[in-house]
């Protein structure tokens, strides 16, 4: 992936390092990957990971981010920035042919910990967004694990993994935040291989697939095997495959964001169509 041809945002920021206020996490600190598993288990015993950005902070040994600023490489941080350049003249050319205005997310790269609007999140939860104040979140220790853990290498992997969450920064200018909190009042459920939280999920899915469309007809900066590698990568991290990792059984009724055959589908569909109407995950089959 020729990611050098990228617009650079200026909407990236590093963490400065966070205070202890906010809810914080229980089990203290711990190395990356007892934090990945953290984040597995969450799934396998039918918590949503973003439940965890809300645990109660009065628990014995509850983490909180160490208020050391994150150390972040001039490359990594100058990737970043290329990657959320280009979703957001992707959304905001998208937006602007619907008659409308694209507000583009900050996105807030941190190390261990960090406070957000939506409470306070470690590195367990991995990359996600706040609808709160409208940012990404990122340890880019996620990469390292990406790579290692999930054998998901290359930079459209990585990639594929930021545009997953400005997927869900596009559904909260588009208003599905608030259509899923009404639904979700009503008594629809969000768990589950039908749930509400898997069709969001797979829906900014498909949503980082029509980024990749429309990117690549601008800047023509994909290579040989940059797609594959986004594939897999979602293959990886479909709640099956993580469920059958950490504890050789799959719990459908648990599900949070999807199968990986239906990542990898949603993904597709936004990839090669470019068209958000594609994307109607809320509707229908899965």
């Amino acid at each position: 992936m020729d990611w050098q041809k990228g617009e650079r945002s200026q909407n990236v920021e590093v963490d400065s390092g966070g205070g202890s206020g906010g809810p914080r996490f229980g089990g203290g600190r711990m190395g990356i990957g007892g934090l990945i598993i953290l984040a597995i288990l969450g799934w396998v015993f039918f918590k949503n990971p973003m439940a965890l950005l809300n645990q109660d902070n009065t628990q014995p040994g509850a983490y909180a981010p160490s208020g050391q600023p994150a150390q972040v490489d001039p490359q990594q941080m100058d990737f970043v920035r290329a990657i959320l350049g280009s979703t957001e003249k992707t959304w905001s050319d998208i937006f602007s042919g619907m008659g409308r205005t694209y507000v583009d997310p900050k996105l807030e790269l941190f190390s261990g910990g960090v406070n957000t609007a939506c409470g306070a999140a470690s590195t367990a939860v991995g990359p996600f967004y706040c609808p709160g104040d409208q940012k990404v979140y990122l340890d880019l220790d996620f990469f390292r694990e990406l790579d290692t853990r999930f054998h998901a290498s290359g930079d459209f992997a990585r990639a594929y993994v930021i545009a997953h969450e400005v997927g869900h920064h596009v559904q909260n200018q588009l208003g599905i935040f608030d259509k899923v909190a009404q639904l979700q009042r009503q008594g629809a459920r969000m768990e589950g291989a039908d749930g509400l939280s898997v069709r969001q999920e797979l829906q900014a899915d498909c949503f980082a697939g029509v980024w990749a469309n429309r990117t690549q007809q601008r800047l023509q900066w994909l290579q040989p095997g940059d797609v594959e590698s986004a594939l897999n990568a979602a293959s990886q991290i479909g709640d099956d495959t993580l469920q059958r990792e950490a504890r050789g059984t799959v719990v459908p009724d648990s599900f949070t964001h999807g199968t990986s055959e239906q990542r990898v589908k949603w993904f597709k569909t936004g990839l090669q169509s470019g068209d958000i109407q594609q994307c109607n995950t809320f509707s229908g089959t899965l």
